[in-house]
């Protein structure tokens, strides 16, 4: 099925297939939530003092992406239920 969608600043309208946009959303949703839970793991053996490296930036700082990350997971979780695709 497409449907024409206003393509907000362009100022025009453009055509996108439903179902693509699903999968992309889907394939957006899966990488993050790999990228997540390996930098999760990666922070709790840093504070467990398992992790056999030491990483070049502060533990702070991945933390904190940490913490942006699982945000933007959680409103994709919430944009999935209201646009109705499944994750």
């Amino acid at each position: 099925m497409v449907e024409e969608k206003y393509v907000g600043q362009l100022g025009r309208y453009a055509d996108i297939d439903n179902e693509d946009y699903k999968q992309r959303f889907i394939q957006e949703y899966t990488e993050l939530k790999s990228r997540y839970d390996r930098l999760a793991n990666m922070t709790i053996k840093y504070r467990a003092g398992t992790l056999e490296f030491k990483p070049d930036c502060p533990i702070e700082l991945l933390e904190e992406q940490q913490s942006i990350m699982g945000r933007y997971l959680r409103i994709l979780k919430i944009r999935a239920e209201i646009e109705k695709v499944e994750l």
